[in-house]
């Protein structure tokens, strides 16, 4: 009797994705490592610091660590009530574990966008598919039935929640806004961090309300992450997210049982514990000073009225959000519509797992509303909305990759079951004008990028960048990227792939960070912060401590922190010299040059200082560095001083 031979078959990539959970995991991280590597980490210390804010941050946390007054911040000897202490003690923390530098003074913001597009990505796997991804399902867990070509053509991503987390993650990570403040030694990164991971702990929260032990840990994040925010930057950490949590609940008929189950008076306490002392350690310090400083005029005034001319008109924001969110903004407007807010008692019968989509929304509008009504406007304020649109832009893409989108485009001649059908041609022609209109966008940002050398030139400090980028070929290496981008949409849209679309511009704009933006950032270095840098280390290698540095015309506080000593700014160069006159005599002839009455500095542009009012006998030029120009004078304290 013959017996059959037994065979094992090997199990294809597919099946072993589906059948190890763990294997997804890893590839998940993996994407995490790798697009936050690109975006946050590569080359972060590569430049020096970047004047007028930066320096600021950077230099007030190293006083933190030079004097162990971990209360007050201190910039050049003056407090610096602008911010919270947040930031400066993570800065400080990041000097004393790997030194004073520019990698430490950015390691806080960079880690901030990485925790937050882990969070964001773990949020979107648990919550990303709905009833309101696709209105018609619901589906609980999720899964679609394929069959035929559309099988194929899915290749396993056919589990709507890690399609989203996937694009959703990439999304919130790989956008030049959040690049941009994620590489840069500032608050605004870290403070998009916690409001945005407060929100969505809030969210995690709110959808589970079947497992009250998982609930309240969710909420505790919330509070305590909330918290951080206001030790971030203020008040508004806690009343913008306290907005959009409110305005969402009303909207879903949920305040009041939402509140019982976030456990408010806890909760405050919490929050109050954790952001009260040093708020009353500064005030006792300081006073009414401090009162009228930080809280009338960097928040009350900064809402009410223009501060340090930050002003422009009511769309200023729409653009903003436009070029910052690229290459993702063309599909946010489809990404708002396709949610149908306004049919709002539908969304009230929808389970809570079910409102991530209105919550977002919310959350964006909000933010949006909100800093548009305030009188100062500055590109950062709209940072805290980015998570909010990369969930919106992942829940339209993650539709047309897994649902509806293989179903219109009829994948060879099969289509995917998802039961009763709608059909929504008003859905699809929005998105087929979304993909014409993000071609047309890609071929203009190849043409604004090759030809931008014509208006690089306007910075008086860097002449001769554009020159420098010319003669580097990066604006044409950055004009390919986008223009391939194009092509490469195209092929897909005729062709009827269009749901790959969001991988070309992913592409496009990973081939533009890495070839064209990140090596653009030294040469602008070189021509407007090197020079500083330059003449900071001259002051230093060549002087005392008791050498007086006077900076010239607009206030660069670069130099404070690279010579590590106190500057004195000084708009005008007559003002100058009066200045140096009631601090000593200026003598006429020089002494040798070691002598200590070489003790001042003057710091300013060329341009600027070959006015000087003073005979050559009575300074000399020490160094010339860009635009910038290095005198040094021989001063004579009187004996009283």
């Amino acid at each position: 009797m013959n017996r059959p031979v037994s065979s094992t078959k090997p199990l294809s990539w597919r099946t072993l994705w589906h059948k190890t959970p763990w294997l997804k995991w890893l590839a998940a991280s993996i994407w995490i490592v790798l697009i936050s590597g690109i975006a946050f980490l590569w080359q972060l210390g590569h430049i020096g610091l970047v004047d007028e804010t930066e320096p600021l941050f950077a230099e007030a946390a190293r006083q933190m660590t030079v004097t162990g007054d971990w209360v007050t911040p201190y910039f050049n000897g003056e407090t610096r009530f602008d911010k919270p202490p947040f930031i400066y003690w993570l800065m400080a923390i990041a000097y004393q574990i790997v030194g004073v530098n520019e990698w430490a003074a950015r390691l806080p913001s960079a880690l901030a966008a990485i925790a937050l597009t882990a969070f964001c990505f773990y949020v979107l796997r648990q919550f990303g598919w709905s009833k309101g991804s696709v209105p018609h399902l619901n589906l609980d867990p999720p899964v679609l039935q394929v069959s035929g070509a559309a099988s194929r053509t899915l290749a396993g991503l056919n589990d709507p929640r890690w399609t989203t987390a996937w694009i959703g993650s990439g999304a919130i990570a790989l956008n030049l806004q959040t690049i941009l403040w994620g590489r840069s030694g500032v608050s605004d990164m870290l403070l998009t961090a916690c409001m945005g991971s407060a929100l969505l702990a809030f969210f995690c929260g709110y959808a589970q309300p079947h497992t009250p032990q998982r609930q309240r840990r969710w909420y505790l994040g919330f509070y305590i992450l909330a918290a951080l925010a206001v030790l971030t930057k203020g008040p508004v950490g806690i009343v913008v997210p306290g907005m959009i949590i409110v305005a969402f609940l009303l909207y879903v008929g949920q305040l009041w049982p939402v509140l019982r189950e976030m456990q408010i008076l806890w909760g405050s306490v919490i929050f109050l514990l954790m952001t009260v002392p040093w708020y009353v350690l500064v005030i006792q310090a300081h006073g009414q000073t401090y009162i009228e400083s930080f809280f009338g005029y960097h928040n009350v005034e900064r809402f009410t009225s223009v501060v340090n001319n930050h002003s422009a008109p009511w769309y200023f924001y729409v653009l903003v959000v436009l070029l910052g969110f690229i290459p993702w903004s063309i599909y946010l407007p489809l990404a708002i519509a396709r949610l149908q807010i306004w049919q709002r008692s539908q969304w009230q019968h929808v389970p809570r797992h079910g409102h991530l989509g209105p919550f977002a929304l919310i959350w964006f509008l909000v933010i949006f509303v909100f800093f548009s009504i305030a009188v100062t406007k500055l590109p950062s304020y709209t940072l805290p909305l980015l998570p909010s649109t990369s969930v919106l832009v992942a829940l339209l893409w993650s539709e047309k990759m897994t649902g509806a989108s293989a179903e219109r485009e009829r994948v060879g001649s099969q289509a995917i079951t998802l039961g009763p059908q709608r059909a929504r041609l008003s859905d699809s022609a929005g998105m087929l004008i979304s993909h014409l209109t993000n071609i047309l966008f890609l071929v203009i940002l190849s043409g604004a990028v090759l030809y931008s050398s014509n208006w690089l030139g306007d910075d008086p400090v860097m002449p001769e960048l554009p020159q420098l980028m010319q003669e580097s070929n990066i604006l044409l290496v950055g004009s390919v990227s986008w223009s391939l981008g194009a092509i490469m949409s195209s092929v897909l849209l005729m062709k009827r792939r269009s749901h790959w679309i969001w991988v070309t511009n992913l592409i496009a704009f990973i081939a533009f960070l890495l070839l064209t933006l990140l090596p653009a950032l030294p040469l602008m270095d070189s021509q407007r912060q090197l020079p500083l840098r330059q003449i900071s280390a001259h002051i230093v290698r060549t002087s005392d401590e008791t050498a007086e540095i006077i900076m010239v015309g607009f206030k660069k506080p670069t130099l404070v922190f690279y010579t590590q000593r106190p500057v004195t700014y000084i708009y005008g160069v007559d003002e100058a010299i009066a200045y140096l006159r009631t601090q000593g005599k200026l003598r006429n002839s020089f002494a040798p040059r070691n002598a200590r009455s070489y003790d001042a500095f003057i710091v300013g542009q060329a341009s600027e200082l070959n006015d000087i009012p003073l005979s050559t006998q009575k300074y000399e030029s020490v160094q010339d560095a860009g635009v910038y120009r290095l005198l040094r004078l021989h001063l004579a304290r009187s004996r009283t001083q």
